[in-house]
This record gives structure tokens, C-alpha cells and sequence, in this order.
């Protein structure tokens, strides 16, 4: 590989190496250094044919990869695969060199394109706490990327939740950094075996944004970095093995990520030995010109982010052409910096077989299926494993008696509701008015009369998820006080830069529910009749009075195309609902940013009026079956700094229903060198019991998994005591032991990379 790519190389000229460190978006037109994030998103035009001579001219020295080919428009798929052939056969046979271009999309909630399945949103795959079915979800995914040609999925998201003001939580499967890389993990893992490079977003530091709004500054302390913001992305690097990382935005304590060779070089590739490419966010080497104004020039932003280790500009090469070339021949930048990049993007390519001989001999043709029954099937599989039963009085489930419902609110009958800001439906399809879905999405009302055909269901609208008009609150009343129960369905409109409540530049300053829907859920209250609240979302709300009013409070994170049936199962009990809180539901706005992962001083204390405890903490979630945990053991309560310890106990479902619970395992450092958060998930296990079944769950715990930062910024493991528990969240211990570690302070390195193993036994 290495001889065939160096001599590639040595016959390269400069404007062909740099033809190689760029992306192209056609339709686009945007002068260097001139994208804001709002036009970033903006759709290209509708046809996909034409501005040859213009393509022809920006690649006439070759091209490094094709933007969104298949999402940036609605394009059916035969038209899609045509068009990229015709790029593809033309890069081949009509440059020097015939290199062709590799093509990326967007793959966060399902590959980003007309009729392509929409699966639940990442906080979803968090609230499964199932990293093998969110694997076989990214493998699903990956295969449809391939049929298409497509090269590189732009995910996962690794981002871990700071601030739950922040717009863009819902691209974040949760608030804890171990849950965070596993389950990010397995999505690499399933992506790249259908043969799709993933590429890790947003490295790093992006979420934990001052006052949670998208772009702020972020300050966060070297030990917080280690520990909490860049760990997923040691996991999926080291462990899953992902092959592109693509990076953050945001400007950590003043230097923009964009052009942090610490980050991008020293800590990525010489200590993490990271050989795949780095790719720009979007019109982010511009940004270091027009936002951070840390260049004077889109020139001098482009050699500063090709020294510091981005490889590629994306989606367009605005920089890294004749800017860039300007800064080469000046001798400002060393040519020996551009090869570096060219090598990894060639390497890169080799891989994925791309300077095979005979490659466009082999490129895909005709119609492609892009929600095929299996993957609708794995949407709604992971749809019904991430619902959320925050309360209930008993009204739930359902069951055969449902009398008369009245299904109210914004979201009860809107497909789009279902699906996030990165899904195709939100994402792109609001700039093509008229253009239908292409996609069977049941709402929550439709689904609902399909499980509870013997029910009398009435709906009403309400109110809307974002206008303050309450013109439609008699109307809702009304269908309330005549129906045995209500099912609210509220929550949130996922958009872009203000075109929503939820997603990409869509932050918030209060927790409340967008709009004047909480004082219609209390109108609704105010009728007498028990209320079962659905909240579909894309972050957590402030739901203390909701909690304590509504006879049940069920929650989904944009649970995809098939969420609806997933919420509808779970009320009429068909689905016994095992989904748990990746994020904590907030107290107030005020408390963030908040994480669980807060030591002492962080937690309610007499010395503050401010609580800051969540109304459901993290891994909190309720079940239509009890479960009972027993018998505590670990295997050597003394283990060395340096070892592991092997921690063991009893689930049984004593219920009537077959059911599954989240085993989760913490821990907590009695005395440490530098503070520690209270708790630490170190485990999890999801188990699935028939009624009277029992399992034992093993943990068998790498000390690294205690390890801390000390105060000479090592990363060790100290000997010392360490509390355990077995609990139903990090809030609520069931089970408790401790472990004492013993001998001297032992230092992590790479080597020490063994995960925490589990073993799951029926009895």
C-alpha cells in the first residue's frame, strides 16, 4: 500500500495534491470565507444534472470527495447512483491522473436521503443501553451507504451532554462519557463492517459550550478534557477502530479546534496513533477567518488548519486550493505538510478500493430500496427499546378496556415529530415545499387507533410546539373532559438555526416546553380527567409539576419513523417499556450546566438555595414488571492499583410480563489526590427475563476504570477504597460492597485498553 500511494505522490503536482484535500458540494456558491452556519444548510438546486462545465473546471486536477450527493435534495435513488457514475467515469478517464473522489453523507439517524429509513436519534440509542442492537442498526445503515456508493458516513456523534440548553443534544446519545463510548462504539463498529469509514463528531470539546449556545466559547480544564470530553473518543478510536474524525467547532480557552495542532496531532495521532483522516466541519477553515479571528485571511486560515492536522476542507475546498497554493510557493508551508494529508487521503482511498483498477467498471446502477422491510423492522426494534416510563399511577398500560381517549397536543399527529434535526424529513426537506415524505410514518394517533381498535378515540390539536396561540385549547378541553384519559403528546419541533426548538442552532435559554405547551398540558389537567403525557424530544424539559399531576409521563428521544407504533405499544402494554434516562431530566434551567458526574460540592448543599439534583436521575427508568436484585458479591475485595476486580449479582423478574432491566454498576473513590464525582457508571448490562426468570450479571472491572487525572496531570490509579453499588439510576442504590485497591499508585497507558467484560447467565 505504502509504495503504490508514495509514488502516486512523487508524480503529483502541487495543484493535484491539493485537488485531493477537498470536498465538492455542487450547487453550492459561496465565496471563500463568506458561509454562516445558516446557508451552510441550505438546499442546493433541486436538479441534479447540469454545471458540468463548472464541476469540470473545479476538479480538472482531480477531487478528494463529493458532498451529499444523495442528501442534499430529494433525489431518487437510480437518479443519484446515474449522476454520481457520470462524475465518477468523468474523474477517472478525464484526469491526469484518474483518481476518483470519495462520497460522503450524513448518516445520524439513518443514511440522510429521500426515502431512506429514519431510525430513533442518538439519545435514543443511549436510553437502550443495547451497544449490540445500535451496532446491528449501523450495519443496516452501511449497507444501504454502499449499495449507493457512498464511502463515509458523517457519525457517530461522541459529543458527551454538558448543558441540556444546548440545541444540538439531541446528536448526543448522552451524558455520560463510558455509555457515550460504548454505544458510540458499536456504531462505528456496525458502520464500517458494511465497509463505510465512521467519522467521530465533534472532536472534541463542542458540547460543553458557555451558557449551552451553539459556537460559544468553551472553557474547560485539562483534567474535565481527559476525563470526560475526550474519552468516547479514545474508545471508538482505539477499540472500535474508526476511521475518520471530524472536528469541533469551538474554540477551547481561545484557541479554535480548527488549528489545534495539540489536539489534531499531538494528542490524535502521536499519542492515540491515529492513521485515518481528519476531516473539516463544515465551512470550518473559513471560520478561523470569520468567526474566531484568528486568521487574516482565508489564505492564512487554510495553512492553519493543514498544519495543525485537518486533512480535508469540507464541504468545499475554499481554502485548501489556490489559497493554500499561494502559501506553498511562498515557502510559508512546507510542501512536506500538503503530502502528509495527500498520503492519508490516498491511503484512505486505497482501502476502500478506490484506486482499483477498473473501479467505475464496478459502480452501482439502477434503483436502490432504501427502507427495506429489515431495516424498518431494526427502527422499530431500538424505537420500542429507548421509550422512557418517567411516572405512572397504575393508568398504564392500557390494556384490552381502553374506553373512550382523547389524543391531544402539537405532536400527536405529525410525523415529522418523530425525527430529528439530522434526519431527512427536517433537515432538508423544509426547502422543498410541496415534495412529499416518500415515507409510511405512522403518528402517535394513527398508531394508537391501529393498537386500541377497540377504543373511541377523539383528537384535537391544541396549540402548536412554538406559537404562543391558544386558540385551540376549548376545543382540546373539551375532547378532555368527555374521555376517560387524555394522552397529551407534546414536546419538540426539531430545525435548524432557529427553525425549531430542537437541533443545530436551535439552543434555549429555559427548560420549559416550547411554547404555550405546558399551560395547555395544565388546562388539560385542570379537567379532572388522568392525563398520560408523551413527550417526544429531542432534549430533556423541566417536568417537576408534570411528574407530579400526570397519572403517567412516557418520553421518547425522536424515536424515527417507526417511534410512534414504539410509544403506542408501550400504552397499550404490548411493549413493556425498559428504556433509561442518558441524560438526566433538570431541575430547573438554572442548574445547568449539570452532569451527575459532579463531585461533592456540586450536589445540593445548605450553603446554596439552588438545588441542582435532576427530577429523574441518570439510568432512571420504570418497568410494567418489578425486578429484584440480590446478592452482592465481589470475587476479591482486594485487588492491586494495576488489576482488575470481578463484581457479580441476582436479577429476577418477579413480575407477571416478561421485561428488561438496565443493570448498572457504580462506583465511587472514597478519598482521591484531586476531587472525584460522586458516582461513576463503571458497567451496564441489559437483561432480558421472562416472568420468574433469574440472571446473574458479571462485571469484571479493569481498575482503569477508576483511574483519575492527578494533580500532575498523570492518569493513574490509586490505592484506596472503593464504594460499589448495583442500582436502578446513579441516584438510587440497591446494592452496596467496596473494593479496596491496594499497592502503589499504578500509571495508565495505551496498553491498558481492556474493556469492562460482562457476562450475563440465566439460572
Amino acid at each position: 500500500m505504502g509504495t503504490e500511494v508514495t509514488d502516486l505522490i512523487a508524480r503529483m503536482t502541487l495543484e493535484e495534491k491539493l485537488a485531493q484535500l477537498v470536498g465538492l458540494w455542487e450547487g453550492r456558491d459561496h465565496s471563500p470565507g463568506e458561509s454562516d452556519g445558516d446557508t451552510a444548510v441550505a438546499p442546493m438546486q433541486d436538479s441534479m444534472q447540469g454545471e458540468h462545465a463548472a464541476f469540470e473546471q473545479y476538479a480538472r486536477h482531480g477531487l478528494g470527495q463529493l458532498t451529499r450527493v444523495f442528501g442534499t435534495a430529494p433525489v431518487k435513488s437510480a437518479d443519484g447512483l446515474a449522476h454520481l457514475a457520470e462524475r465518477q467515469r468523468w474523474l477517472t478517464s478525464s484526469t491526469r491522473l484518474g483518481i476518483p473522489a470519495l462520497v460522503h453523507e450524513e448518516c445520524l439517524t439513518g443514511l440522510a436521503a429521500w426515502r431512506a429509513t429514519t431510525f430513533p436519534a442518538p439519545p435514543s440509542w443511549g436510553a437502550s443501553f443495547d451497544p449490540e442492537l445500535v451496532a446491528e442498526t449501523a450495519a443496516a445503515i452501511g449497507d444501504t451507504m454502499a449499495r449507493l456508493g457512498v464511502h463515509q458516513g458523517l457519525a457517530p456523534v461522541l459529543d458527551v451532554v454538558r448543558d441540556v440548553r444546548w440545541g444540538r443534544v439531541e446528536e448526543c446519545i448522552g451524558e455520560d462519557p463510558y455509555l457515550v463510548g460504548t454505544v458510540g462504539g458499536a456504531y462505528v463498529r456496525g458502520l464500517q463492517s458494511a465497509g463505510v469509514v465512521a467519522t467521530l463528531k465533534h472532536f472534541a470539546g463542542y458540547s460543553n459550550s458557555r451558557a449551552g449556545r451553539n459556537l460559544a466559547p468553551v472553557h474547560a480544564g485539562p483534567r474535565e478534557m481527559a476525563e470526560v470530553l475526550l474519552p468516547p473518543f479514545e474508545t471508538a478510536l482505539l477499540d472500535a477502530g474508526a476511521g475518520s474524525v471530524m472536528n469541533s467547532y469551538a474554540e477551547i480557552d481561545g484557541v479554535p479546534v480548527a488549528a489545534d495542532a495539540g489536539l489534531l496531532t499531538e494528542l490524535l495521532r502521536e499519542r492515540w496513533g491515529f492513521t485515518g483522516t481528519v476531516v473539516a466541519d463544515y465551512f470550518s477553515v473559513a471560520f478561523l477567518h470569520t468567526l474566531h479571528g484568528v486568521a487574516d485571511g482565508i489564505g492564512s486560515a487554510a495553512a492553519q488548519a493543514l498544519t495543525a492536522g485537518i486533512d480535508v476542507e469540507l464541504p468545499t475546498g475554499t481554502g485548501y486550493l489556490e489559497p493554500l497554493a499561494e502559501r506553498v510557493r511562498s515557502g510559508e508551508v512546507p510542501e512536506e505538510v500538503v503530502d502528509r494529508a495527500v498520503r492519508r487521503v490516498l491511503e484512505q482511498k486505497q482501502r476502500l478500493g478506490l484506486l482499483d483498477p477498473g473501479f467505475a467498471d464496478t459502480l452501482p446502477t439502477g434503483e436502490v430500496d432504501l427502507d427495506p422491510p429489515g431495516h424498518r423492522a431494526l427502527a422499530a426494534r431500538l424505537a420500542e427499546e429507548s421509550v422512557i416510563l418517567l411516572g405512572n399511577d397504575g393508568v398504564l398500560p392500557f390494556g384490552d378496556g381502553a374506553g373512550r381517549i382523547a389524543v391531544l397536543g402539537p405532536n400527536a399527529d405529525d410525523p415529522a415529530a418523530l425525527m430529528g434535526c439530522y434526519s431527512f424529513a427536517n433537515h432538508v426537506l423544509p426547502h422543498h415545499p410541496g415534495v412529499e415524505l416518500g415515507l409510511d410514518v405512522p403518528t402517535v394517533l394513527d398508531a394508537l387507533r391501529g393498537e386500541l381498535p377497540g377504543a373511541r378515540i377523539t383528537h384535537a390539536r391544541g396549540c402548536d410546539v412554538d406559537t404562543d396561540d391558544t386558540s385551540g385549547f376549548a376545543g382540546a378541553v373539551a375532547a378532555a373532559r368527555d374521555a376517560d384519559v387524555a394522552v397529551v403528546v407534546v414536546g419538540d419541533r426539531a430545525g435548524l438555526f432557529g427553525r425549531g426548538t430542537s437541533g443545530e442552532g436551535c439552543d434555549t435559554d429555559t427548560l420549559e416546553l416550547p411554547g404555550v405547551q405546558r399551560r395547555f398540558v395544565e388546562e388539560v389537567l385542570g379537567t379532572g380527567t388522568p392525563v398520560v403525557l408523551v413527550l417526544l424530544v429531542g432534549r430533556p424539559y423541566v417536568l417537576d409539576r408534570e411528574l407530579e399531576r400526570c397519572a403517567a409521563v412516557v418520553q421518547a428521544f425522536f424515536p424515527g419513523q417507526e417511534g410512534a407504533g414504539a410509544v403506542a405499544g408501550v400504552l397499550s402494554g404490548r411493549v413493556n417499556p425498559s428504556g433509561r434516562l442518558p441524560i438526566g431530566l433538570p431541575r430547573s434551567a438554572g442548574a445547568q450546566p449539570y452532569s451527575y458526574l459532579h463531585p461533592r460540592l456540586g450536589a445540593a448543599s445548605s450553603v446554596t438555595a439552588v438545588d441542582t439534583a435532576p427530577v429523574r436521575p441518570f439510568g432512571f427508568g420504570l418497568s410494567y414488571t418489578e425486578f429484584t436484585h440480590s446478592d452482592l458479591r465481589v470475587l476479591d475485595d482486594r485487588v492491586p492499583t494495576g488489576g482488575s476486580f470481578t463484581v457479580s449479582c441476582l436479577v429476577r423478574n418477579d413480575g407477571d410480563r416478561a421485561g428488561a432491566d438496565v443493570v448498572q454498576l457504580y462506583g465511587s473513590d472514597v478519598v482521591a489526590s484531586v476531587t472525584r464525582p460522586v458516582v461513576v457508571l463503571l458497567g451496564y448490562a441489559r437483561v432480558e427475563l421472562e416472568p420468574g426468570a433469574t440472571a446473574e450479571v458479571r462485571f469484571d472491572v479493569p481498575t482503569h476504570r477508576v483511574s483519575l487525572h492527578d494533580r500532575a496531570m498523570r492518569r493513574v490509579v490509586e490505592p484506596g477504597t472503593i464504594e460499589l453499588f448495583i442500582g436502578t439510576s446513579c441516584a438510587d442504590p440497591v446494592l452496596r460492597s467496596a473494593v479496596e485497591l491496594t499497592g502503589p499508585v499504578h500509571e495508565i497507558g495505551l496498553a491498558d485498553r481492556r474493556q469492562v467484560d460482562v457476562e450475563v447467565r440465566l439460572r
